[in-house]
């Protein structure tokens, strides 16, 4: 069994799709059910949002800044050549990021999105995993 996708519900849509597709540098690739509904290509694994219903997310508060779901049960972790360049590259797009003392400069590093996910960048020696 392979790992075909991966995908992350989220309050804010449009915010959240603006976001990733800042951040992996591709727009997202669905022409359908764009309202509730917003696809990226990543390579080997595609990647997903997916709205939470109004009726729903009326009741999620999300603060600003954004407060990190350190307890929540999925985190995803993404590839790139250069850790460090990359969280630079984010820092400069006012993305938070974490300093874990279990990861490695230049090998992983975490950081948080508009809605208080915790994903990972990670380098391609590393596996991103504890």
């Amino acid at each position: 069994m392979l790992l075909r996708g991966a995908m992350l519900y989220v309050k804010d849509l449009e915010q959240m799709k603006q976001f990733y597709g800042d951040m992996l540098g591709v727009k997202s690739t669905n022409q359908e059910w764009t309202d509730v509904w917003a696809t990226f290509d990543t390579g080997a694994v595609r990647f997903a949002l997916h709205a939470i219903p109004g009726e729903i997310a009326k009741h999620i508060e999300i603060t600003s800044p954004p407060t990190p779901r350190e307890e929540d049960p999925v985190k995803l972790i993404f590839e790139v050549k250069d850790v460090e360049a990359e969280r630079s590259r984010l820092e400069s797009l006012g993305i938070r990021t974490l300093r874990r003392p279990w990861q490695q400069p230049g090998e992983a590093c975490d950081a948080v999105d508009p809605e208080g996910n915790i994903f990972q960048i990670c380098s391609p020696g590393a596996d991103g995993l504890p």
